[in-house]
């Protein structure tokens, strides 16, 4: 099975498309649309495929026709084309999109990464610095790129410090595994394939950059504009399912496995490297701060460092990039007097240890 590789490409020229391609369906006047709702394989975004098995997108009266894609860039094109009206994607790669003139909104906190994206050495290799004139492989504009870019930043290391060798993420773990590089930026699963050279380790991680990597469920403008009641629905059933999770963990663990294409205790060693957000944490995240666990405070500093490091060409105007009242109705909602009660803890099926 091919994983997603978390980058972003050609983006311009589907924005092209958009303008001669008519990529909705029609849709009987008044009639709720069903929300084209794409996903690809990261842990934080698994649990969609939990909501659709348990029918949670149904019992929030939203029809959504969900999406799995192979290829996690090619869900991003789908959706700067127009041809998804939502899509799971990272902060980085939705600022890259509208960098490009996309239109989008990030309308949900699915989680942040706090390990299973890694950046992973050969033998020899034991600090950041010793990475200094060293062939290193990720996809270029990902986030593991971004990763590896802040690791050397901290080190006083500069990008041309290394020899940098683009690779489609899984292609960038074989050529680790291969010693045909020195050390590789990659995300789980195949942070596994890549500890599997002899000798190889992690040399860092998104642990050691809080907040650097954050995953989130993104809708087109337009269809935030016109549906907006088939977005709160969409956003009432991730959390409906992160309930869910909580109160079946064994039947959701076996769900997400699956569509990982993982066994159980597989996908287990990924359980702490990635945190997923509560409700409590969306609305916090939305809020202006001076530190990366602040969204908009993240995106600046995201957005100035794509183009320091020549990944987009200028800083988007990110002022209408969140929206925050759809995790705040819900929050509201779930406060009022015989309401279900808010998710507290960090949903993951048992017997996950809770963060600290």
């Amino acid at each position: 099975m091919k994983w997603k590789s978390r980058g972003l490409s050609g983006v311009l020229f589907l924005l092209g498309m958009v303008l001669t391609i008519s990529c909705t369906s029609p849709t009987v006047q008044n009639e709720a649309p069903t929300v084209r709702l794409g996903f690809s394989a990261w842990p934080g975004w698994f649990p969609w495929q939990v909501a659709q098995e348990q029918n949670l997108f149904t019992t929030k009266n939203v029809q959504v026709d969900l999406k799995w894609f192979d290829s996690y860039l090619d869900s991003i094109n789908a959706l700067t084309a127009q041809q998804l009206d939502a899509n799971s994607q990272t902060l980085n790669d939705t600022i890259s999109a509208v960098a490009g003139g996309a239109d989008q909104v990030i309308v949900l906190v699915n989680d942040n990464s706090t390990g299973n994206d890694k950046i992973i050495a050969r033998e020899g290799i034991n600090t950041i610095a010793d990475l200094k004139g060293k062939k290193v492989a990720a996809e270029e504009g990902t986030v593991d790129h971004f990763l590896l870019l802040l690791g050397m930043e901290k080190a006083g290391l500069k990008p041309e410090d290394i020899t940098f060798v683009p690779l489609e993420t899984g292609q960038a773990a074989t050529a680790f595994v291969g010693g045909q590089v020195d050390a590789v930026g990659v995300f789980a699963p195949f942070t596994t394939q890549a500890l599997k050279r002899p000798g190889s380790k992690e040399l860092f991680s998104s642990k050691d950059f809080p907040g650097a990597i954050s995953d989130h469920l993104v809708f087109t403008r337009t269809f935030v504009n016109e549906h907006p009641e088939q977005v709160q629905a969409t956003v009432d059933a991730w959390f409906a399912t992160l309930k869910s999770m909580e109160t079946n963990p064994t039947e959701a663990m076996a769900i997400m496995a699956k569509r990982a294409n993982v066994t159980v205790d597989e996908y287990k060693q990924y359980a702490d490297g990635t945190r997923i957000f509560t409700v409590q944490e969306n609305v916090v995240a939305f809020q202006p701060g001076n530190d990366m666990s602040s969204l908009p405070f993240a995106a600046e500093r995201i957005s100035a460092f794509l183009v320091q490091a020549g990944l987009a060409k200028t800083k988007p105007d990110l002022s209408k990039l969140f929206d925050d009242r759809f995790v705040k109705a819900h929050a509201a909602q779930a406060l009022r007097p015989g309401s279900s009660p808010l998710v507290t803890s960090h949903v993951r099926p048992r017997p996950f240890p809770a963060h600290s």
